[in-house]
This record gives structure tokens, sequence and C-alpha cells, in this order.
């Protein structure tokens, strides 16, 4: 080896379950960047890397470094620029490539960033293989000379490529006319969704599109963009009211993630865009396998039901609902996050693919969202997730264990611990990514039934 091709030893803290994410400058860097390249080129022998960028400040900074790190350790890359994390998927599996990797911290603080990183096909890494050994050569810095030095290129030509293959999920035919909201936050999606609806435009969609934050803007003036966080939803529900929209749709920074708001304004938790979306597909499909997460399950599972499909459970995170997804040949899965995963997109997860299958079935349907769900949300009710800071997390949960588990009928640790009843059922987790603690609870049509019961929890975990 030549002293450029060995580093010294680097505690490095930003590995987390399945992918990159730590505060600038303590637990990522430039360096640490360099690093990741190097590694991730030399473990998989990528020769060929797909890399995008989100909008935020440190990003493009990160992303040079990492691209050094890959064309140091012999790959060549296409440099996508400013591109979301679906982008990277999408040119990943269709162009060929070995591998890609994002450099975004989607919706984290300002002073985090991040990567994401797939393999051939836009696969996800094993977090106890590929990915751990990447992380283990980062952190010892004992890279192998290549062969050759690779070399990158600008491949922002495949955003074309993308948008059509976005627009072909739909029959563009049968939409109606529809005036849709669309809040970007000022993160990655505007530019992207501009290619789509220009495509929509060139196919003769009658769809009319309300844009707000949508110029990519790294100082985030009007917050990190994170539609999931109640004190974000009131500009969308607004703005969705003030335009007389038909729908609004919202992405959070590096758009992987879509939320949707009905014409009056309501946010749209997550659980139920799934059962609906999953609803969409086995009308055309049926029979199809489904994949959901084990937070809040009893609408969709039922839903999942009723349209004649097969559900399909998989552990919370996206590298383990697409490999249960690759095993099973799914057609969709969801999470009540508001991460939605298609066989047809690589198995991976889109923020743009949901809005055009809502809207789609909202034309054909000739209906509104908000009566399309009604029923279905007083039929399940549910807490949405609440998140616990606590000193002694295993304890806490351990309390509430103890306490609920001698009356459950059904129990499951696929992702945390899941105890089902006659009438509701909880679910309660440690984050895979952030020192919290979350808890869901939900019900057959009782409301105060859910309220009771989180109330009994929260008091049990605090202690």
């Amino acid at each position: 080896m030549t002293a450029q091709d060995q580093m010294p030893a680097r505690q490095i803290d930003c590995f987390k379950a399945y992918d990159v994410r730590g505060r600038l400058g303590s637990a990522l860097d430039e360096d640490v960047a360099y690093r990741i390249g190097r590694a991730f080129a030399q473990v998989l022998g990528a020769r060929d890397v797909i890399v995008g960028r989100d909008s935020r400040e440190t990003s493009p900074g990160l992303a040079a470094a990492l691209i050094r790190g890959l064309t140091d350790a012999g790959a060549d890359v296409r440099d996508l620029g400013l591109a979301g994390t679906e982008e990277m998927y999408f040119a990943t599996a269709r162009f060929g490539a070995d591998g890609g990797i994002e450099v975004t911290a989607s919706h984290n603080p300002i002073d985090y960033n991040g990567m994401k990183l797939v393999g051939r096909d836009a696969a996800p890494l094993d977090p106890e293989g590929d990915f751990a050994d990447i992380a283990a050569l980062a952190r010892s810095g004992r890279f192998a000379a290549p062969a050759r030095r690779g070399a990158a290129r600008a491949f922002s030509q495949a955003r074309e490529t993308y948008a059509g293959a976005m627009v072909d999920f739909i029959d563009v035919a049968a939409l109606r006319p529809m005036t849709v909201l669309v809040n970007a936050g000022n993160g990655t999606a505007g530019p992207t969704f501009d290619a789509i609806a220009a495509e929509l435009e060139r196919r003769g969609a009658p769809l009319r599109f309300i844009r707000i934050n949508h110029q990519p803007d790294a100082a985030f003036p009007n917050g990190i963009p994170n539609p999931l966080l109640p004190e974000n939803q009131p500009m969308t529900a607004h703005a969705v009211r003030a335009h007389g929209a038909d729908l609004g749709v919202a992405w959070d920074g590096d758009f992987d993630r879509c939320f949707f708001f009905d014409a009056r304004g309501n946010f749209i938790p997550g659980e139920y865009i799934v059962g609906l979306l999953a609803t969409a597909f086995l009308e055309k499909h049926p029979g199809e396998k489904i994949v959901h997460d084990p937070r809040v399950v009893m609408n969709t599972r039922d839903m999942i039901a009723r349209a004649g499909g097969q559900a399909v459970q998989a552990r919370t995170g996206h590298a383990f609902v697409k490999r249960v997804m690759r095993e099973t040949g799914a057609i969709y899965g969801g999470e009540m996050s508001a991460h939605h995963y298609f066989r047809d997109f690589h198995f991976a997860d889109s923020g743009m693919v949901p809005w055009l299958l809502m809207v789609e079935l909202l034309s054909r349907r000739q209906t509104s969202l908000t009566d399309l769900l009604a029923e279905r949300m007083r039929a399940f009710p549910s807490s949405g997730e609440i998140n616990f800071l606590l000193d002694d997390p295993e304890a806490a949960i351990s309390r509430v264990v103890a306490h609920f588990a001698p009356q459950a009928s059904r129990r499951d640790e696929t992702d945390g611990i899941s105890l089902e009843f006659q009438d509701w059922r909880f679910n309660l987790r440690r984050s895979n990514t952030e020192p919290v603690v979350r808890l869901n609870v939900e019900s057959r049509g009782d409301p105060g039934l859910v309220a009771t019961r989180r109330a009994e929890i929260e008091a049990l975990l605090k202690g």
C-alpha cells in the first residue's frame, strides 16, 4: 500500500441500523465521506456507482469528497447532482450500476447530514453483511491500492428517463380535471416534480398544479421539510383551502416520503394511505401480496382482506421492507411513516409514485380523499406515533409488557413488542435511527379506548 491508500484509524459513529446519519463536524465530515466512498467501492467491488445529493448546504462538499473516495478506489461515478433518493435508486437499477449513494439527511435537523447506500438493482445492503463491512473498513482506513483510478461525469440526463417511468405508473387517459397543491418544503423535490409535471402535460393530463416553497433553499426558510411533524402541517393545509385544491401533497427533504391533505386541509395519517394504495393495486392485480410494517395494522389488514389480497408483515425500515418484498414478490409495501415501496420501481420507495396513484384513484372513483377515508378512520382510530425520550428505555418497556401481556390474545416481536387484545392493540419499539421509544395504539371503532390505553401506557413508561 502507498501512504495515500493507508489512512489512520478513526472512530466513526454515523453508521446507523441501515444508513449513515450524523451531526456535522463531530460524526460526519468530508474525511468520513471520503472513507465511505473508498470502503463502498472496495467492499462491493463496485466499478460503476451512481451518486446524488439533496439540497442541504453541506451536501455538495460531502458528495465531492465521497466521489473522490469512490474514484480513488477505482470506481467510475455517474453524478446526478441535485436529485432525490429515489432518483438514485432508479438510476442505479435502470442503468445497471454496481451501486448507488445519496447524500442526504432527509428530515433531520439542519446540523445533520447522512447517506443512503444501495447495491446492484438498488437492493439495500445487508446491515450485518456488506453494510457492516463498509463501516469497519471506513473506520480502519486500511484500503487496498486500486489497479486504476476511476473518473466522474455528470449524469443529469437520467431525470428525463425517470420522469417518464413515473408517469408510466398511471393511465393518464383516466385522469379527470383536478387541482393539486404541492409543497416541496424548499427541499430537493421541486425540480424533479417539474420534470414529472412537464411529462404529464406532454401526455395531455388535465391537472393544474399550485406550487409553494418550491425552490430548493439550503437555509430552509420555512423550516426543515418534515410534514409528519404537526407544527409543519398548517402551511400546506391553509394553502389547500386558500387555493380550493382537490388534494394537497407535501414531501420531506429528499422526497422519499409523500404526505397527503384532503380538500378540507386535513392531514391524512400514513396508515390510512397504505390501506388505500393497497386496495388500488389489488383492484388491478387481485390476490397479490402487500407488505406492511407492524406499528399500525388493523385498517391495513382489513382493507387488504376485503380486496382479496395477502397481507405480509415486515420489520420497520426500508432495508427490511424491501427484503421481504423481494422475497415474497409483493406488488406494494407501505409504512405508516409515509414510505411507499413498489415492485415495478425496483422494490424501492418513492415519494412521487404515491401522489400519481392517488390522483388516478380519485379520478376513477370520482370522489374525494375525504369521502374515501372517512369511514375507514372511524372504523379504526389510532393514536398516531408518540415518541418518548427515556432514561432507561428497556426498563420502561418491560413495565408496560409486564402489565399488559397476561391479558393479550397475541404477542408479536417482529419489531419491538406488539400486543393484541379483543378490541385494541399497541406497538412499542425503539427507533432504528434515533434515541427514542415510539408508541402506537389503535382500536376497532373506539377512539375513547385509544385515549385511555395511551394514557395508561404513557404512565407506565414514565414510571
